[in-house]
């Protein structure tokens, strides 16, 4: 099969199509047919300049086409979406507890974008952040695909919802899928303004995208009881002073959100608690992935490109 290695380098992400075996389901795994998967910042920009090429993708969409040992309830022609190992390929593995079936009106583009953000903004919103209706949620770096995300899943939940950007072209696209309030900026320069749109009480939960150069403006733009995500770091600032008295004062919470060093057991309880609470909405057609620009599987080095100049508004996806 024909596979995508990639690799950080001084000029940005490389991909190096290579023609590869196709993998085997393990007990427990599921071999799909990609039909789409997608892009996503953490993957490609994470490693350092000169690391060794791995195989591409984090998430993909497709149909079943083996399944290994110890899998029911699954079959050939089955149409799944969920993370996966090298999605960037032909075929790809899932682990079964992870896969989920795609609700029948997303198409495979939607459906690939769906999976990682939408289950990270689930962890962030609902398990962690307890984000209920009326509530102002506070979204740094709202374009990216994890701030499209939490904005379209905090409206899903009845919440208000206040985004950062640089780009007011960004701010106003955003406005036709249900942002509140824009803030145009870059910097920790946005305390005031949220200040003004909360009538002075401050937000319930912050989604931090950008780092720990906006850390200590976001816990100034918490209310009492408030919560702070912290789920990016796009300014590769890893350390921010922490304002104690506001913490102890105010009775916040500040918790982080990877994948990382969780196992599958525990990546599985959040894939089931999704499509408990929010599959239905995606059923329904409430909440549907905001896909930015698809591209063809032999352009998959131009989709890293593009994700890598910072236009996008939502996700990127490459259909194979």
């Amino acid at each position: 099969m024909k596979a995508y290695w990639i690799a950080p380098g001084p000029s940005g992400t490389t991909a190096e199509l290579r023609e590869t075996p196709t993998p085997e389901p393990k007990p427990g795994e599921v071999l799909v047919r990609v039909r789409a998967t997608s892009l996503n910042r953490g993957e490609l920009l994470g490693g350092k300049t000169g690391a060794a090429a791995k195989p591409g993708g984090g998430e993909c969409a497709g149909e079943v086409v083996k399944v290994g040992d110890g899998v029911s309830g699954l079959a050939a022609g089955d149409r799944l979406m969920g993370r996966c190992a090298g999605g960037f390929a032909e075929y790809a593995l899932m682990d079964a507890r992870e896969a989920m079936r795609v609700p029948a009106r997303l198409p495979w583009e939607e459906a690939a974008a769906t999976p990682l953000v939408f289950l990270v903004v689930y962890d962030m919103l609902v398990a962690q952040g307890h984000l209920t209706a009326g509530q102002w949620l506070l979204v740094t770096g709202v374009s990216s695909g994890v701030g499209v995300a939490a904005l379209q899943t905090g409206k899903a939940l009845g919440a208000k919802i206040i985004g950062t950007s640089g780009s007011a072209e960004k701010l106003a696209r955003l406005e036709k899928v249900g942002l509140d309030v824009g803030i145009r900026t870059r910097a920790a320069d946005f305390h005031d303004a949220v200040m003004k749109a909360t009538d002075g009480k401050g937000v319930s939960l912050v989604v931090n995208n950008v780092g720990g150069s906006v850390f200590a403006e976001c816990i100034k733009s918490l209310g009492f009881e408030g919560r702070l995500a912290i789920v990016g770091h796009m300014d590769r600032t890893m350390s921010a002073t922490l304002d104690l008295e506001a913490l102890h004062s105010r009775r916040l919470a500040v918790f982080g959100v990877s994948n990382r060093l969780r196992n599958a057991a525990q990546r599985a309880e959040t894939v089931r608690g999704f499509v408990r609470d929010v599959m239905p909405k995606l059923d329904n057609g409430s909440l549907r992935p905001l896909v930015d620009k698809v591209f063809a599987f032999d352009e998959l080095p131009a989709a890293l490109a593009f994700m890598e100049s910072d236009t996008q508004v939502g996700k990127i996806v490459v259909r194979v």
